[in-house]
C-alpha cells in the first residue's frame, strides 16, 4: 500500500471533507487485510529489536482522533508483536494540577521514549490546540498570563511551539510520526450505540462523549487547522480513514514499517577487541 497518499505535505491547507473516512484502497474486507497486517506486525517486531539493540534512535507515535475512532484498537493490534521492554504507551487525559503548573508541552516531554524505545501517545500535546480550542473555558482556567490567554495569535503561537519542539526531538534522534484516525460522525454513532447495547462495552461509554458530538464541526476545523499547521517533513501527519477498523490498523502498520525502515537502523558492530573477547569466551565454554 502506498501510505504516502495519507501523508500531509508541509504547508498544505487541510480540509477534512476532502479526506474520505471509508476508503479501503480496493480491499474488500478484513480477510484481505489479515495477511499484510500480519507481515507488518512481524516486520515491526524485527525492526524494534534492531532499534532496541542499537540504542541510538527512538520512535514517537502520536495518535489523535475523535472518540470511538479506534485508537486503543490500533495500539493493541499493530503493536501486538513488539517486545514490551522496548515499548511504552502513554494515555493523556485532562491535565492534573501538577501538569497545569508547567507549560503545556511538559507532561509530554517527561513521557518521551528513551533511546531504543517506541513510545506511543494515546492523545497528546495536540489536545491543547484541539479540545482547548473547542472549549475556550479550559484555556481561561489555565495558569497562564492574561496576555497569553487573550492573545489573538495564541493558536498560531502554539503551533509554532509544537513545530519547534518536534523538530528538536527529531534532531536529537527521536523520530516522530503522527496519525489522525478520521472517523465519520455516522460511524461514531454506530460505535457509541454498540457500547450501550453490549454489556462488556458499557465501561467505554460516557454521556460526555455524546455531548461532544454537538461540537463536531468545531472539532473538524480545529483538527484541520492543527494538522495543516504542524505537518512537517520531520514530523509528518497521516490522515487515516477510520470507518473500517481493519483498514485503519493496516494503514497505520504500513506507515510505521516505512518510518522504521528509513531510520537507518542496524545492529551494533563489535570492535576488534569485542570479537576477540567473544572468541575467548567460546574457548572457555568449549573447555568447560
Amino acid at each position: 500500500m502506498d501510505v504516502e497518499q495519507f501523508k500531509i505535505r508541509e504547508g498544505a491547507k487541510v480540509d477534512l471533507v476532502e479526506h474520505p473516512t471509508d476508503f479501503t484502497n480496493g480491499l474488500t474486507d478484513k480477510d484481505a487485510a489479515r495477511e499484510p497486517l500480519k507481515q507488518n506486525i512481524e516486520r515491526i517486531s524485527d525492526l524494534q529489536d534492531t532499534l532496541y539493540a542499537q540504542n541510538i534512535f527512538s520512535l514517537l507515535v502520536v495518535i489523535q482522533a475523535m472518540d470511538a475512532a479506534g485508537k486503543d484498537s490500533v495500539i493493541e493490534h499493530v503493536m501486538s508483536g513488539v517486545n514490551p521492554q522496548g515499548c511504552r504507551v502513554t494515555s493523556f487525559k485532562a491535565p492534573s494540577a501538577e501538569e497545569l503548573d508547567h507549560d503545556f508541552l511538559w507532561r509530554c516531554q517527561v513521557a518521551l521514549p528513551r533511546r531504543g524505545e517506541i513510545g506511543i501517545f494515546n492523545r497528546s500535546h495536540y489536545e491543547e490546540v484541539i479540545v482547548v480550542r473547542v472549549h475556550p473555558e479550559i484555556l481561561e482556567a489555565e495558569q497562564l498570563p492574561d496576555d497569553v490567554k487573550h492573545s489573538a495569535d495564541i493558536w498560531d503561537q502554539r503551533y509554532r511551539q509544537i513545530r519547534d519542539w518536534e523538530a528538536t526531538l527529531v534532531e536529537n534522534g527521536i523520530h516522530v510520526v503522527k496519525f489522525f484516525l478520521h472517523v465519520s460522525k455516522d460511524e461514531q454513532k454506530k460505535r457509541f450505540l454498540a457500547r450501550i447495547d453490549e454489556p462488556d462495552k458499557n465501561w467505554k461509554f460516557s454521556s460526555r462523549d455524546v455531548r461532544e458530538r454537538d461540537h463536531w464541526d468545531e472539532y473538524m476545523r480545529a483538527y484541520a487547522d492543527a494538522i495543516g499547521a504542524t505537518s512537517t517533513e520531520k514530523a509528518p501527519w497521516y490522515i487515516i480513514p477510520a470507518d473500517k477498523k481493519w483498514f485503519t490498523r493496516l494503514a497505520v502498520s504500513e506507515a510505521i514499517v516505512q518510518k522504521l525502515g528509513l531510520m537507518g537502523l542496524a545492529y551494533p558492530k563489535l570492535s576488534t577487541t569485542g570479537k576477540a573477547d567473544l572468541e575467548a569466551a567460546r574457548e572457555m565454554l568449549e573447555r568447560s
